[in-house]
């Protein structure tokens, strides 16, 4: 197996210097040290993509590749940059999201995720990466409001919701306010203007101002466990605001070549195998304090 440079140090400087440009927060802890041949695999900063991250790196593993997984490093801003300066080597991704962050309204152009896909490769391949096969599995951003209040406002579609939101008090992750398919899209779309805006520091800590009432909506991804509950409501996207979310991995070009296709081969089997269904399970299993290496064992079990 060729080469490669240890994780540590240098991961942790440039994705510090990233934060440092783009105004976002650094990396929650330093990564761990990494020996010349392991494959680095990151994850973004929420436990769907953590579990993800896990999924796709034990099949790397089975492969025969030594593998590390840093979880939790940050935003798009944070990561996407280390994985093109070549300090980490495989991001598990979102389609449309990735597309719109890499080029504005490229996310929508197509609600076929194969051309989006393509498109998706097209722009990053002169950046060094390579976008491999996409996975049926889908998770688009939801907005979520109390059943109750629902129906006492005659409530399903977010347009329905354009008419009482100046009333109301929303509850999200802090980057919804510069998301497009979050604040900005809701406004743009659906004409959406809430009283208020309160910042959540995790998708369980959504659920909970919910319930309680401390807002009146909120964001939560389609795929999210807590939507099974009877006391929250998934508004419809009834204008089509979400684009096509399949979850698809990006590697860095250097090392998909160098390996002859073996990997691409290992993360491409677990793509062809993942649904919608797997991440509602992975984030039920987590939600129910599993940690994102055992919920993904838990996926492998299943096999």
């Amino acid at each position: 197996m060729p080469r490669r440079r240890p994780l540590a140090r240098p991961l942790l400087a440039v994705l510090l210097a990233v934060a440092v440009l783009c105004g976002c927060g650094g990396p929650s802890a330093e990564p761990a040290p990494a020996g010349e041949d392991t494959v680095r695999v990151a994850s973004y900063d929420f436990p769907e993509n953590q579990a993800l991250a896990e999924v796709y790196a034990e099949a790397l593993r089975r492969a025969g590749f030594a593998v590390t997984v840093q979880h939790g490093i940050g935003t798009r801003e944070v990561v996407l940059p280390a994985l093109e300066q070549g300090v980490v080597d495989v991001v598990v991704d979102y389609l449309g999201t990735a597309s719109e962050f890499l080029e504005p309204g490229a996310g929508s152009v197509y609600d076929d995720p194969a051309p989006l896909r393509d498109a998706l490769a097209d722009t990053l391949a002169p950046r060094g990466m390579t976008v491999l096969a996409a996975a049926a599995a889908e998770d688009q951003n939801g907005f979520v409001v109390r059943t109750e209040f629902a129906v006492q406002h005659g409530m399903t579609t977010l347009t329905d919701l354009a008419a009482v939101a100046p009333g109301l008090v929303f509850g999200g992750p802090p980057e919804c306010g510069q998301r497009p398919f979050c604040l900005p899209g809701l406004r743009e779309v659906y004409g959406v203007q809430f009283a208020g805006v309160r910042s959540m520091p995790s998708r369980a800590a959504t659920v909970e101002a919910l319930l309680t009432g401390q807002v009146d909506v909120g964001m939560l991804e389609t795929t999210d466990p807590h939507l099974v509950d009877t006391a929250l409501l998934l508004l419809r996207d009834d204008r089509s605001l979400q684009p096509r979310e399949n979850v698809v991995p990006i590697v860095r070009t250097a090392l998909a070549e160098e390996e002859g296709g073996r990997l691409r081969r290992a993360l491409d089997a677990v793509s062809a195998q993942l649904t919608t269904v797997d991440l509602v399970t992975l984030n039920r299993s987590v939600a129910d304090g599993h940690t994102p290496s055992e919920a993904a064992a838990r996926w492998w079990d299943g096999r």
